[in-house]
C-alpha cells in the first residue's frame, strides 16, 4: 500500500537539495583522457601507404592520391567506430585521434569530412 505521507514527505525534501544533474550544452565538462573521438589526419606527414584503409573494420577512410606525393585524407564520421585502430597502424603518425566527441549533425552528408582539400 501507497503511503502519502511518506511521498509528500520526500518530494517536499527534495525540494530544497540542489540539482544533481549538469546543464550539459550550456555547461561543458574535460573529456577524459585516453578518449577516442574525431579522427585528424596531417596530409604533411602521410606516405600513402593505405595502412589505414586497410586496418579500418568500418571502411570509414579513403587516401586518395594527388600527385608528387600528396595526399588527401576523406574520412566518414558515419561509418567510423572510433575503434582507433587506423592511428594505430599509421606507421607516420599522419593520423591521430582528438577529444572531440560532439558529431550531431542534421544531414549524414557532413559527417563526411575531407582533409586537405584543395
Amino acid at each position: 500500500m501507497i503511503r502519502p505521507g511518506k511521498m509528500i514527505r520526500e518530494v517536499i525534501s527534495s525540494l530544497f537539495k540542489r540539482p544533481v544533474t549538469i546543464e550539459y550544452p550550456f555547461v561543458k565538462r574535460d573529456s577524459p583522457d585516453g578518449i577516442r573521438g574525431k579522427i585528424k589526419f596531417a596530409p604533411a606527414k602521410c606516405i600513402g601507404c593505405r595502412l589505414c584503409m586497410r586496418d579500418c573494420p568500418a571502411n570509414a577512410i579513403k587516401i586518395i592520391d594527388k600527385g608528387e606525393k600528396k595526399f588527401e585524407a576523406e574520412i566518414d564520421l558515419g561509418k567510423c567506430i572510433f575503434c582507433g585502430q587506423c592511428v594505430d597502424s599509421c606507421l607516420k603518425k599522419a593520423l591521430e585521434v582528438t577529444k572531440e566527441f560532439e558529431l550531431a549533425v542534421t544531414e549524414d552528408t557532413k559527417l563526411k569530412i575531407t582533409y586537405d582539400k584543395p
